[in-house]
């Protein structure tokens, strides 16, 4: 790579870098090719690829292999890494979502006392989310504790002919699996009972 090609890489690098982060990686293609002046069929043609996939790419109709982000990086002669950062960052957020949705879903199983829907739910994602056994734990030791104290509720009820009890534990367990699931699915802490593991 010549020195006058290296500066332009280098010029192009810092001129979009605070952009990247705020655009998606066909947006910034887009922006790119614009910049150099060159329509979307003289970029199909420097990377081979059809003007009507580079018209995809840029409507963020497709998500580009790393292949041919390599070309347009290269035909736009901008560092390939620029594409490849913003498309990890773009994952890892939707990764973290879905974890998130996950792990609140399993913290709503508990919003009834019953144990099995929490096991399958842990049972289905335990080898692909990292820290679901944590919360697991905590849930299944919240669930026991619960049903211990609906059994009690439900003693009294018998005895004394008074529901107040079972109605309050099953309003409280109902409350804090929907605060915990709320807190996990936006990624902050959550209460994990008073026999958690840490």
């Amino acid at each position: 790579m010549s020195c006058c090609c290296s500066w332009k890489v280098t010029q192009n690098r810092l001129t979009f870098e605070f952009k990247k982060m705020e655009m998606e990686t066909g947006k910034l293609i887009k922006e790119l090719r614009i910049k150099k002046g060159m329509t979307q069929e003289e970029l199909a043609e420097k990377t081979e690829v059809s003007s009507r996939t580079i018209q995809r790419i840029e409507n963020g109709e497709v998500d580009p292999r790393a292949y041919t982000l390599q070309m347009i990086a290269k035909a736009l002669e901008v560092d390939f890494s620029l594409f490849v950062e913003q498309e990890t960052d773009e994952r890892q957020e939707i990764q973290m979502v879905q974890v998130n949705t996950w792990l609140g879903l399993l913290h709503l199983s508990g919003l009834l006392p019953l144990i099995f829907p929490t096991v399958i739910i842990w049972n289905l994602k335990k080898d692909e989310i990292k820290g679901i056994t944590r919360h697991y734990r905590n849930i299944i030791g919240f669930q026991l504790m619960i049903l211990g104290i609906i059994l009690g509720c439900l003693w009294i009820w018998w005895k004394v002919n008074q529901p107040i009890p079972l109605i309050g534990v099953l309003l409280g367990n109902a409350l804090f699996s929907i605060y915990n699931a709320l807190q996990v699915m936006s990624g902050k802490p959550y209460w994990q009972g008073p026999f958690s593991r840490r």
